[in-house]
């Protein structure tokens, strides 16, 4: 999960930062109208669970892991032979993703990138749907940057939710970091706005409280590799 704005990893005050150099939280995501969820750092440190293995497994190279944290997901492509690059905003993460044997620019989705409209896979995991607060515009550059046969895997909330909101990070002892515009998509919403903008539901499937959705054109499809018995459960197409 990464807002689309800068970080500094050397400030006191950004609670986003401390946390990735800890490896751990807490450290929370502060709606303005008072609500927080705690974010799962813990678990962006650690090793891919089973919920992230489902995406995986459908992953071809070259992949693009957009707002890509501390890495789990493209370093694991790379250790098992598939060619992926990951993309944030926070200098800090992008810091401890190439420290762990990753590869990773500190640029934001909206920016110029390497190999436009040549990318197989893009990765918005953990909710980054959600960067810039405008899934439309933010899917839109997606549909700009995979190739014609490519797709997007998308995490969408577990919920029926369409969410546009202003947000922050903060911490226990309520330091937060600058707000910025963020959103939630539930899979109902993502497959209004992916046909809208020509894109097809591919695949959709859930594993525990996680939803997943594959977007591409004509029907392009990830090719599943390794599909571990049990993984998951299909929840429509």
């Amino acid at each position: 999960m990464t807002a689309d704005r800068n970080m500094s990893p050397s400030s006191r005050e950004d609670p986003y930062a401390l946390a990735l150099r800890a490896g751990r939280g807490p450290v929370y995501l502060r709606m303005a109208d008072g609500r927080r969820t705690r974010l799962p750092v813990r678990r962006w440190c650690a090793q891919p669970t089973g919920a992230d293995e489902t995406l995986l497994e459908r992953c071809n190279g070259p992949v693009l892991d957009i707002g890509c944290g501390p890495g789990r997901l493209c370093r694991a492509l790379l250790t098992r032979g598939v060619f992926a690059v990951g993309i944030d905003i926070a200098p800090r993460a992008v810091a401890r993703t190439i420290a762990l044997g990753g590869v990773a620019l500190c640029r934001s989705v909206f920016d110029p990138l390497p190999t436009e409209g040549g990318w197989q896979t893009l990765l918005l995991a953990d909710g980054n749907v959600g960067i810039g607060g405008d899934p439309t515009t933010l899917l839109r550059r997606c549909a700009q940057l995979i190739g014609p046969a490519g797709y997007v895997l998308v995490e969408g909330d577990h919920q029926d939710v369409e969410e546009l909101c202003v947000a922050w990070l903060e911490d226990t002892h309520g330091h937060r970091g600058p707000a910025f515009p963020w959103a939630r998509l539930g899979a109902p919403a993502l497959r209004r706005i992916a046909g809208d903008l020509g894109l097809s539901v591919t695949d959709q499937w859930r594993s525990g409280h996680r939803c997943f959705l594959a977007l591409g054109r004509h029907g392009s499809a990830p090719r599943r590799q390794n599909r571990p018995e049990g993984g998951d459960t299909a929840a429509g197409t």
